[in-house]
């Protein structure tokens, strides 16, 4: 599969989740969150079949958008779950534990997901992940409680959330840092290859590497992010935009990038937790409509991202990456500067 293509499949699952995560969630708002997650994992399992059984591109792409609706709505629910599963006070803790969780699945998943692809073809790849899913569907089924729905909002709750300034700003600032991010991620493999002239297992270390350092943010994250989010998120953003203006410049030697990518996969942990944590402050009342709200408009940053990286690539050069992405991910640091100064709120200042 050509890289161009890649790119398109990516900015298409990212814009459908996108499109159906507030309609899906406004659809199931009434819906027992237990039985809620075995259904998705059951739509999850069955589409990464239908993905190793593909005949087709189209037919990939199909596969492909079932993930997504999967996606769309487990995003939405996931952290408003933990958080109200979590003690008082931890609830900043419980939001990192679902980051590492997320940043071990990158580290083990990538290597894991390129051994299986090169020895025994890649839609043994998709048909390992549903079976993992499946197991960890079982388990679902056994451990986790009965979880009536709360406080997850209805259609009425989007006039009150659009007139609340302080949210919309945060969800413009989501949309222009995860641009930023993704302009040059979607295409940190081949920039690997093609531009650094460095080897395709280093290209993938750098990956396990850039998404395990999440891990040290998440728990930068879960010490300070109760107190100091606002200041934790605007340093974040800062460093990522060093990340990306040092990128080209890094290329010139294995170590650079890999030092690069510990402090750019940090910031993008923190980033992301912190920013799920001002949405769930500034709306305790509607948390799984504003969280859905907040999956569909990450996700428009990762297709936007993808699509902006994908037009460099074809149309000026890949090199460029990386000063393309610092240019919006300097208006994120202003925005956020600005913003979080005139809003300053935590996590735990949050309704009880």
């Amino acid at each position: 599969m050509q890289t161009a293509q890649v790119g398109i499949m990516l900015t298409i699952y990212a814009w459908v989740v996108a499109l159906m995560s507030l309609p899906f969630m406004l659809m199931t708002s009434q819906v027992e969150r237990r039985k809620l997650l075995i259904c998705l994992f059951v739509v999850f399992i069955a589409s990464h079949v239908l993905s190793f059984l593909s005949w087709s591109f189209t037919v990939l792409v199909i596969s492909r958008i079932g993930v997504a609706f999967a996606h769309a709505i487990f995003w939405s629910i996931t952290a408003s779950l933990a958080i109200r599963m979590a003690p008082a006070g931890k609830r900043a803790q419980a939001l990192s534990l679902i980051a590492t969780g997320t940043a071990l699945a990158m580290v083990l998943g990538l290597p894991l997901g390129r051994i299986v692809g090169q020895y025994f073809g890649w839609r043994m790849t998709f048909f390992a992940i549903g079976i993992g899913a499946l197991i960890t569907l079982l388990c679902l089924i056994k451990l986790l409680p009965l979880l009536p729905s709360e406080h997850s909002g209805s259609l009425k709750s989007l006039p009150l959330l659009f007139r609340r300034p302080a949210l919309m700003s945060i969800y413009l600032l989501t949309v222009v840092v995860v641009t930023a991010h993704y302009t040059a991620y979607s295409y940190i493999e081949p920039f690997v290859q093609n531009i650094a002239g460095f080897s395709a297992n280093f290209a993938t270390a750098l990956l396990l590497l850039l998404g395990g350092s999440g891990i040290i943010g998440s728990v930068i994250f879960g010490k300070l992010g109760n107190q100091y989010a606002s200041a934790l998120v605007s340093t974040a953003i800062a460093l990522l935009l060093v990340c990306l203006a040092l990128l080209l410049p890094a290329a010139n030697s294995e170590i650079h990038l890999g030092v690069l990518s510990i402090f750019w996969g940090i910031a993008m942990m923190i980033i992301g937790l912190g920013m799920q944590v001002k949405v769930l402050a500034l709306a305790p009342d509607a948390t799984d409509v504003a969280m859905a709200l907040f999956s569909g408009i990450f996700n428009i940053g990762i297709g936007a991202g993808a699509l902006v990286g994908n037009q460099v690539s074809l149309h000026w050069s890949m090199s460029m990456i990386g000063y393309v992405g610092a240019v919006p991910a300097f208006a994120a640091l202003i925005w956020s500067i600005i913003i979080f100064r005139r809003w300053p709120v935590t996590l735990e200042e949050q309704t009880q």
